[in-house]
């Protein structure tokens, strides 16, 4: 597959300035950066791609040799010999310092020491479903790393300040040649930071974070359900060597409920009957999560039949719709009885003997029960 202009790959005209190249390939590399699209192969070819581009235009002669020859001109395989992509003469180490360290929370290769972005936390919190369902303010306590007061983060002594590698020259990284390979890695030194420090800070030990547990107050919006999140921006671990925090993550799980059961807006409970009652009807006070209301039984009501009561569920976080409330009717059997309410029972259940009249559900079934040992004769 042909290869792209290098000056299309990168968005600038051929007469664009050093500065106007190395400004697109940042904005190029912080869309497409592999970090920041984890197993995305498109936008990997893509970084590949302006790299190989920034490699060879960032280069006085690379780029005068591609200007006149095209893409033959800097094309080892095709003769050029002038190397591209990962392997250029350091760029490598140049752009990882001066962009990625731009991008990603890093300070420069040459110019400072690295920083990096400090690591997400996450925090379980857990919430009765009074709390989920109206919202709440609660106070937590999270262990994390913070920016160390004394040194500022710098990990150096007070009065003093890391100094640059020696072996990388404050890039971070060093290339070891090995016959006709050149292996870039991470400086033995100083881990890739770049400065090392001569006077550790007493109170962090050089580390320039410090544990600590810190008390934050986490604004709970009403509606939220189990597996919800709540982004606390900053609030994660501090960056290394003075870099951003990272961000705490509070997941919300909900309790049971001794009464209610939710599935997103909707709330469904039992509702406990008589046999009076479900023969009969009548009406019964139900509970919400707003307070009671009254509910109509019909007669001849059997048990699993549901109930809808519009707008008593929950308004959902995600929709400014608000749910319904559904109550399902269970008949219960009467237990304890005595010797008085047994014969009344049995003298009732002697009026019943009419050929399915009062239980039309119970006689279908016997009479289903019955067709099936008779198909089975045959």
């Amino acid at each position: 597959m042909a290869k792209r202009d290098f000056y299309e790959v990168l968005g600038v005209q051929k007469n664009a300035t050093e500065a106007e190249i190395k400004k697109a390939f940042k904005r190029l590399a912080m869309k497409h950066h592999p970090d920041r699209n984890p197993d995305d192969t498109a936008a990997e070819g893509k970084f590949k791609e302006a790299k190989e581009a920034y490699d060879i235009l960032s280069d006085a002669k690379k780029r005068a040799a591609y200007d006149q020859f095209g893409h033959a001109g800097v094309d080892a395989s095709m003769g050029g010999g002038q190397g591209g992509g990962y392997g250029g003469n350091g760029s490598f180490s140049d752009i990882f310092g001066d962009v990625f360290g731009d991008v990603f929370g890093g300070g420069g290769g040459r110019g400072g020491q690295r920083v990096y972005r400090g690591a997400d936390l996450r925090y379980n919190l857990e919430l009765n479903l009074e709390e989920a369902v109206n919202g709440t303010s609660v106070k937590i306590r999270v262990p994390t790393l913070v920016t160390c007061e004394e040194c500022g983060g710098s990990g150096a002594k007070k009065g003093s300040s890391p100094t640059t590698c020696p072996t990388c020259h404050g890039h971070g990284q060093v290339r070891m040649q090995q016959g006709f390979f050149s292996l870039q890695q991470t400086c033995p030194r100083c881990h890739g930071s770049g400065k090392i420090i001569t006077d550790p800070c007493r109170a962090c030990h050089g580390e320039g974070r410090k544990e600590k547990q810190k008390t934050l107050s986490v604004k709970v919006p009403p509606g939220v359900d189990n597996g919800d999140r709540i982004r606390l921006s900053g609030e994660g671990e501090a960056g290394e060597h003075g870099g951003p925090a990272g961000d705490l993550y509070v997941q919300i799980s909900v309790r049971e409920h001794p009464i209610f059961k939710r599935d997103g807006g909707d709330l469904y409970c039992e509702v406990p009957i008589g046999f009076t009652t479900a023969a009969l009807g009548g009406e019964l006070d139900v509970p919400t999560l707003n307070g009671r209301v009254r509910l109509k039984v019909p007669a001849e009501s059997q048990t699993g039949k549901l109930f809808r009561m519009r707008g008593k569920g929950v308004k959902s976080v995600r929709s400014s719709q608000v749910g319904d409330l559904l109550c399902r009717i269970v008949v219960e059997t009467p237990v304890n009885l005595t010797g008085k309410q047994k014969e009344l029972l049995q003298e009732f259940d002697a009026s019943m003997k009419d050929n399915g009249k009062h239980s039309p559900k119970h006689h279908g079934w016997l009479d289903g029960v019955k067709k099936f040992f008779d198909d089975m004769k045959l």
